[in-house]
């Protein structure tokens, strides 16, 4: 990834907005293709691979002093993070506050969904000043919400964010097909050491190597929900009681039988592989009385 000065002229014309078949409109990246959210699109997808899964709401009005620290990995056209914000706008003055903090190094895609705000999340004007404001001056703050940008690499932006805990994580960066190094081991073990007892990880990735990686940093991992066009999707934690579907047996004889079994910063040698083989084997997740 390449550091983005947060004032930089980030052209938007590195994206580009697309229609997908639901008729939805969504961003393609011109580089590499990838289109974000491309199953039901922007307006939904974010509730309900993110917002739903992750509780959001009710994380939100316990009755607790501290706020709700959201990390939003991939800010994209802020579809995920404007979808927290705006429940946490329309709560009452007893809910918690919501904390995000989203990381991204290329601001063009959110330059761009400003254009077309009402597909994108941002239809009201006040969604629409929020999101200047991260872009301008990199923090927006009201009465319900602090939301705070950090531009560049996402591992070394984890490692500058001081006393700050993440209670749910939002892991929606480009597919590891495309950028197979945001999704190491060394990534998540940078996010595991910024996360509070109880967090937990949504991503809409169900890659065997991803999960392994999640695994080999520290976490604790299950299934995630279906969406219209996955199966399945992960979802992390650093409690095992966090988790609705643990991975268990089966999912360890789907790894051996992988043909990429392993995130790249695992060397492909055959003592490197048995390695992390037994270190996942070692994981107290697979200790503990799971069926799936």
């Amino acid at each position: 990834m390449t550091s983005v000065a947060l004032g930089a002229n980030v052209e938007a014309d590195t994206h580009e907005v697309v229609t997908l078949r639901s008729g939805s409109l969504a961003m393609r990246n011109k580089a590499n293709g990838e289109v974000m959210h491309p199953g039901t699109g922007p307006q939904v997808e974010p509730r309900v691979l993110y917002i739903e899964p992750s509780r959001l709401q009710a994380r939100l009005e316990e009755q607790l002093e501290a706020p709700l620290v959201l990390f939003d990995v991939g800010l994209g056209a802020a579809s995920n993070a404007m979808a927290a914000w705006n429940i946490a706008e329309a709560l009452g003055p007893s809910a918690r506050r919501l904390h995000i903090v989203s990381f991204e190094n290329d601001l063009g895609s959110l330059r761009l969904a400003l254009e077309h705000p009402a597909a994108f999340g941002l239809e009201s004007e006040a969604a629409q000043a929020a999101a200047r404001a991260l872009l301008r001056e990199g923090t927006f703050e009201t009465p319900r919400t602090r939301w705070e940008l950090r531009v560049g690499d996402v591992q070394a932006e984890l490692g500058r964010v001081a006393g700050v805990k993440a209670d749910v994580v939002y892991w929606d960066m480009y597919s590891p097909l495309h950028a197979p190094e945001l999704w190491s081991s060394g990534h998540f073990a940078a996010l595991h050491r910024h996360c509070a007892v109880g967090a937990t990880l949504h991503t809409y990735s169900n890659a065997t190597a991803a999960r392994a990686a999640l695994l080999l940093a520290g976490f604790f991992v299950g299934t995630g929900i279906e969406t219209g066009f996955k199966e399945q999707t992960t979802m992390a934690a650093t409690t095992l009681a966090s988790l609705v579907n643990p991975l268990g047996a089966r999912w360890l004889e789907r790894l051996h039988r992988s043909s990429s079994p392993f995130p790249v910063d695992v060397p492909k040698d055959e003592a490197g592989r048995a390695q992390a083989f037994a270190a996942i084997h070692a994981h107290p997740q697979f200790a503990a009385p799971v069926t799936r």
